[in-house]
Parts: C-alpha cells; sequence; structure tokens
C-alpha cells in the first residue's frame, strides 16, 4: 500500500515552548487517520505543519515521498477544512464549490462537470443554485468538503470540522463523513478532541498528550488494550482505583486499595522500584449481581447513590461498603434494572482479565481547556 503522508521525527518549537515534540506517522493511501487530544495537545498545530502553514523546527513531512520542505501551502497537494467550514455567503453552491477549479485556470466545461461530478458524491447534485444561507449545518459541511475534494487533493486535512454543529447534527455527520471518505478514497486527516468522532470514523487513531503521541492504533486497540494511562482516562470512560500492588503465595498478582480492598489480576507487573499504580475497569465490565464466585470475579457489596438515565447508555452511581469511592457501572440493555433505585444494595463484580494497571501519577493525567 502506497504511504500518502510520512510525517517523521517532527517538532514544533515557540520559542522555548515545545508544540509538537517528535512525532512520526504514516498514513496510507485512502485510510481515514485521526489524531486525538485534548485542547492544548499540539493537534493544529501539528496539521499546520503539514498543510503548510507552519514550518517544522526539525524533522521531516513527506506527502506521496515527496518532501514538503519549503513548499508553501498554495503548493501542496493537500485541502483543508476548518470548523468554520469557510463558506462564501455571497455565491451559490455550485459557485462555492467550483472556486479553486476556477482559480486554477480550468476550462468551464471541465469546471461544470468535476462539480456536478463531486455534488453528486456528497449527495447536493440538486443542490447547486442554493445559497449558502439556505442550507442545513450538514449540508454546508459537504459542501465544504465538496470544495476540497474537487481540487482532487492527495490529502484532505479536517480540523475539528463537527465542533460548530449541535449533537443531534454532529451524531450523523460522524456516520456521513465515514461512509463519503469510503465512497471517494480520498486520505483523510482528520483533527478532534472528540474521541466518539475519533472512534467511529477512523482506521486508525493517533492519541496525542502534550505534543507527544501516547499510542498509535486501531480504534479497537485503544479502547481494549491501552497503552498508558492517559489513553485508559482518555478513551472512553473508565473507573480508576489507587492501589498498591503484590503477590500471593502462589505468585498471582493482586491490587489493594486504600480501604483494603483486594482484587484480583490476570497479569504480571514490574514492582522493583514501586508498587503504586492506578487501576481501571470499565463501566461495561462490571457485572451486576454476578452468578460466579470469588475465585472467578472480584466482588464487591455496593450501594445504588443515583441513577443515571439515558436510554441506551443508562448508568448507576454506586459505592462500596465502607467507601466513598464513587463507581460508574453500565446497565445492561435488557431492562433488567430498570427498577433499580437509589440505596438499593447490589454485589457487583469484574473478570482479572477487565482490569489494566499503568504505575500511579496521584492526580489527573490531562487537564481540559475550556
Amino acid at each position: 500500500m502506497q504511504i500518502a503522508l510520512s510525517v517523521q521525527n517532527v517538532t514544533k518549537k515557540f520559542g522555548d515552548f515545545i508544540a509538537v515534540d517528535s512525532v512520526s506517522f504514516d498514513v496510507e493511501d485512502g485510510k481515514f487517520f485521526s489524531i486525538l487530544g485534548p485542547s492544548g495537545s499540539g493537534k493544529t498545530t501539528l496539521l499546520r505543519m503539514i498543510a503548510g502553514f507552519y514550518e517544522p523546527s526539525s524533522g521531516s513531512i513527506k506527502i506521496r515521498e515527496k518532501d514538503m520542505a519549503g513548499v508553501g501551502p498554495n503548493k501542496r497537494p493537500v485541502n483543508l477544512v476548518f470548523q468554520s467550514l469557510a463558506l462564501f455567503p455571497m455565491m451559490n453552491v455550485f459557485e462555492n464549490v467550483s472556486f479553486g477549479l476556477k482559480r486554477r485556470g480550468e476550462k468551464s466545461g471541465d469546471v461544470k462537470k468535476k462539480v456536478e461530478s463531486m455534488l453528486e458524491r456528497v449527495g447536493l447534485i440538486d443542490f447547486g443554485n442554493r445559497k449558502i444561507n439556505q442550507l442545513s449545518g450538514g449540508q454546508k459541511q459537504r459542501v465544504a468538503i465538496a470544495r476540497c475534494l474537487v481540487m482532487d487533493p492527495t490529502v484532505l486535512l479536517l480540523d475539528e470540522p463537527l465542533g460548530a454543529l449541535d449533537f443531534k447534527l454532529r451524531e450523523n455527520m460522524k456516520v456521513e463523513l465515514k461512509k463519503l471518505q469510503a465512497k471517494v478514497g480520498t486520505t483523510f486527516v482528520y483533527i478532534t478532541h472528540d474521541q466518539s468522532e475519533a472512534m467511529v470514523m477512523s482506521d486508525h487513531v493517533a492519541v496525542l498528550n502534550a505534543g507527544r503521541f501516547e499510542q498509535i492504533d486501531t480504534p479497537q486497540n485503544l479502547y481494549n488494550k491501552p497503552a498508558s494511562a492517559f489513553v485508559a482516562q482518555f478513551v472512553g470512560d473508565n473507573n480508576k482505583f489507587h492501589v498498591k500492588l503484590g503477590t500471593d503465595r502462589h505468585g498471582v498478582f493482586y491490587a489493594t486499595t486504600d480501604e483494603g480492598q483486594s482484587f484480583k489480576l490476570d497479569k504480571s507487573y514490574d514492582l522493583t522500584r514501586d508498587n503504586s499504580f492506578e487501576m481501571y475497569v470499565r463501566p461495561e465490565a462490571i457485572i451486576i449481581n454476578p452468578k460466579e464466585d470469588k475465585d472467578s470475579v472480584n466482588l464487591l457489596n455496593v450501594e445504588v447513590k443515583s441513577i443515571l438515565f439515558d436510554g441506551g447508555n443508562s448508568r448507576i452511581l454506586i459505592v462500596p461498603e465502607g467507601s466513598n469511592k464513587e463507581i460508574i457501572v453500565s446497565l445492561p440493555q435488557n431492562r433488567k434494572y430498570d427498577t433499580l433505585k437509589v440505596k438499593d444494595r447490589l454485589k457487583i463484580g469484574w473478570y482479572p482479565s477487565a482490569v489494566v494497571c499503568f504505575k500511579g501519577t496521584g492526580k489527573r493525567i490531562y487537564e481540559e481547556i475550556s
């Protein structure tokens, strides 16, 4: 498979501040690649270097094996979709999409064919004469993407393009973008702080934290096999426990909380320097009233503190006996527990294989910037 985009050991400094710190990745032709991270992690800086608006302080960026050093934004085979979309309100849909082709000096007959073909591919074939203010948010989004795709870029860069949409439209557009990318076959590099966007749409996701990649992997592996405490916290919901690790006389590892609760683990860990760890258990991995015994699952007696109703995503907030630790538990889809009430007492459990542990930091690993 041909590599559409290769970023190798790229660093960007602004004075003494390192915004992007020696990151490397390759994107195969025709793939959907997302860069996921909290605000201030360096996502947009990295995207602007790929687009040519910033020059890297060090490292290389290649598109289809051609080094982009010294190549200006208007000369690179990339196009960029901003969150603001930047459509021309005085132009209709056809004029917006054809703008770049006309600037490039293409013949009017070729322009008409290319624009009509692209509008058909994005589902807007009958919208050519519509004014921009006559379009819905999702339609505007597709016009902005069509305007870029009609230029036939090697890579389409998307900088949080769904950020300004309302929740319902954003959910719909995630599916639409995934289908559109598969249909047109253009390589997409997508920047977002929204893990759901990255997970739903991408072939691979790079998780960026403070200018460095924590993990580059498939969405499934990021979720099920996080490589760091940051990824475990940032990708999906997780219950975090501060624990001390040890082994029993059989060499089996276990984790003990500050309240003295002990949980069996199914992996081995390096305890030579320190046994302080953070243990993570996802809400959907927790079983309510498990039938298995304590030799098979880690068990806790708990009390329901709150019911968090959200349709198919409903959860409960529970507190273990003798503890103030709040734990989120996903409710099964079979509605078996629809009658649960606050202060109900339950038993919960999880399999040792559902747990991941990392060296403890004693603090939150990232801070969102509001």
